[in-house]
């Protein structure tokens, strides 16, 4: 009998749903000059065409954390290298691709991070997954040190490094340290973590796992991708506002999120980078990035490097948002960063309450849950910025108080 491949696809998105754990895209259509205001779509259709419902929906939960993504001085400079070389790159890297703007940009972000090289790639998935695979895999009998909540880019890039490799418990040094301890003295090491996590918000011990690196000879990986562009003098994350970016052999970060645009990067030695470049086949046989994006992000990083207002205005934001939260008595998990988690601890309840918002509140924001993070601690993941006003809080908090009700959720009374 032939095998009914509709039903096995049928039966593996029902599991997800009776999980509650099935995700939906949100079509959206983001309003420039108006950020974070968009135009919700409802899936409707209207002479073959998708209709919006007509409602403007505030977005809670947006990665373009400071709103760079419309900033004037980004979209000038796209502009302007959409009109000078067209759409896109026309080739990879290595064939007709590589754009004089790919080559500003990579030095910027050396400079930004204070390396001699930069290389970018078409997003921090693939930056993660491409340097750590292909890091890992020339050094022979390497074996990768990672903290248990790193990102699923990183995980897939040590598993295809095919090294051995060694988890321990999240943010734990001690832990570190005694995994250090057991490896053998002359294995080549990689120790790779992040800086701000995004789903709780906490901060790596960088210092710390830097003193353990140099005691053990092992190379440091640091995933910045979640604080480059908000912390430091000029943007270049937590290393650089906690001054130690000179302490990490790879820092990696992205230009999708606080600086608006698209892509990924890694900066580091000449050699390393080099490396990477000539090894790593999902950079080799992937077509670059546009040239217009790679000028909106070079634009971007340059603003960002002389200007704090932006990030000045963004942890203002969310530690109002943390604070009104707390003090109306909701469940505000502990985070050391921008970033505002909301407990729910129900993957159904977290969907039911996300459609609330979207549909009787105009609010935006994405349920998250498992396995981005473990179940029972579903949640809310607020991303508050320069954009959202003392108005637009109230409502959410509102909206929040009518929803939480309505689904029986427990808050502590105010």
């Amino acid at each position: 009998m032939a095998m009914d491949y509709d039903k096995v696809f049928n039966d593996a998105i029902k599991a997800l749903q009776d999980e509650g754990r099935y995700r939906q895209f949100a079509d959206i259509k983001r309003r420039r000059g108006n950020f974070p205001m968009a135009t919700h779509y409802d899936g409707r259709t209207a002479g073959g065409e998708r209709a919006a419902d007509n409602r403007t929906v505030a977005v809670w939960c947006s990665n373009d954390y400071l709103g760079m993504g419309e900033h004037s001085k980004v979209l000038a400079a796209m502009h302007e290298a959409l009109d000078e070389c067209g759409a896109g790159a026309g080739g990879t890297r290595n064939i007709a691709g590589t754009n004089h703007y790919h080559v500003l940009l990579e030095r910027e972000l050396a400079d930004l991070h204070g390396k001699e090289a930069a290389l970018i790639f078409t997003s921090g998935y693939i930056s993660n997954e491409a340097t750590l695979s292909t890091l890992a895999s020339v050094m022979p009998g390497c074996i990768v040190f990672s903290d248990e909540l790193n990102h699923a880019s990183m995980i897939q890039g040590i598993r295809h490094s095919r090294a051995e490799k060694r988890i321990f418990r999240h943010n734990d040094t001690a832990h570190l340290e005694a995994l250090l301890a057991d490896a053998p003295a002359d294995a080549p090491k990689i120790i790779a973590f992040e800086s701000v996590y995004s789903m709780d918000g906490d901060i790596a011990p960088i210092a710390e796992i830097c003193d353990l690196a140099d005691a053990y000879g092992a190379i440091t990986y640091l995933d910045e991708v979640h604080a480059v562009g908000l912390y430091g003098p000029r943007g270049g994350g937590i290393a650089d506002r906690d001054g130690l970016m000179h302490r990490l052999d790879v820092i990696e970060g992205t230009l999708g999120k606080a600086f608006g645009i698209m892509g990924g990067y890694i900066t580091a030695s000449t050699n390393l980078v080099d490396v990477i470049r000539s090894y790593a086949s999902s950079f080799i046989f992937t077509t670059a990035l546009a040239p217009a994006l790679a000028a909106g992000a070079l634009a971007s990083i340059r603003h960002l490097k002389e200007s704090g207002v932006e990030r000045d205005q963004h942890q203002e934001r969310a530690a109002t948002l943390k604070q009104r939260l707390r003090d109306e008595g909701f469940p505000v998990m502990d985070s050391e960063s921008h970033i505002v988690p909301l407990l729910v601890g129900d993957p159904v309840k977290c969907k039911r309450l996300t459609d609330l918002l979207l549909h009787e509140h105009r609010i935006y924001v994405q349920p998250i849950n498992y396995p981005t993070v473990p179940k029972g601690t579903e949640r809310l993941r607020l991303t508050p910025g320069p954009c959202h006003s003392d108005a637009m809080i109230d409502h959410l908090i509102g909206a929040l108080k009518q929803a939480w009700h309505e689904l029986g959720l427990q808050r502590r009374a105010a």
